[in-house]
């Protein structure tokens, strides 16, 4: 199980800022993405976390080859 924050090659479906959360706090990844959808009911700045976690978070890659 990775420690690390970050974008896994494997399992993405837009970004993979579910997957990487999932596996940093040992999560389902399937409840993530459920939660996710979930917040989108409620008012806030959901979409602007996301895609400033999918700028933040690095790629699996490119954490592996530094």
């Amino acid at each position: 199980m990775s420690r690390k924050l970050v974008r896994p090659r494997d399992g993405r479906m837009i970004a993979g800022v579910c997957v990487g959360l999932a596996r940093r706090f040992g999560m389902s990844t399937g409840l993530v993405r459920l939660l996710f959808l979930l917040s989108l009911l409620i008012p806030g700045s959901q979409v602007i976390i996301y895609l400033a976690l999918w700028i933040i978070m690095p790629n699996e890659d490119r954490y592996l080859s530094a």
